[in-house]
């Protein structure tokens, strides 16, 4: 199906089978950029199931993201992060919010690349620093200054992010015009 949605976007029509069925909407994007409330509309508006692959995590650890940094480090959250993420893109299409460095896995990457339709969810680093100065609980931003740490994740994952099909730029107006930049660009 992602083959479709893909050639839609790139003007080849031709190799479409089904228009009107979305593959899983897949956001992927810096934190803060509002991937999960954003997602949660989008889902609203196309008649979709949501899911944030994040609390899918936390559910079936049974333990907070920051509780599995703490216990077992990133590169054991990075596996378990790619595990849910196959399980979520695996059936019914619906719109899934990973986590910011979800897309940055190589192999996690290749499964929703492959899945689904990616989109990336951009937005101006002051924007990000005020959104996630609202919220504790980001692993890579404790005990750290915002402003560096998301500064320099952008500057290391715009290569990764770029691979998304379709960029969105979000910025501090209503969420609802970040959702009609979606729907354009997916055609509906």
């Amino acid at each position: 199906m992602s083959g479709c949605i893909a050639a839609q976007i790139m003007g080849r029509n031709d190799k479409c089978e089904e228009p009107d069925q979305l593959p899983s909407l897949v956001l992927v994007g810096l934190m803060g950029v509002g991937k999960s409330t954003i997602g949660r509309r989008l889902a609203t508006r196309l008649g979709l199931p949501f899911v944030d692959a994040d609390e899918e995590i936390e559910r079936a650890a049974g333990m907070t993201i920051q509780e599995i940094f703490d216990t077992y480090g990133e590169a054991p959250f990075r596996d378990g992060e790619r595990r849910v993420i196959s399980r979520l893109i695996d059936g019914t299409p619906k719109v899934i919010a990973t986590g910011g460095g979800a897309f940055v896995n190589d192999e996690t990457r290749a499964l929703i690349l492959d899945k689904a339709l990616a989109i990336w969810l951009d937005a101006d680093i002051n924007i990000l620093v005020e959104r996630v100065s609202r919220r504790d609980g980001r692993p890579l931003l404790k005990d750290r200054d915002p402003r560096e740490v998301l500064t320099r994740l952008a500057k290391e994952r715009e290569p990764f992010y770029s691979q998304a099909p379709i960029r969105v730029m979000s910025s501090d107006s209503p969420h609802d015009a970040t959702i009609d930049k979606i729907m354009k660009a997916i055609g509906r």
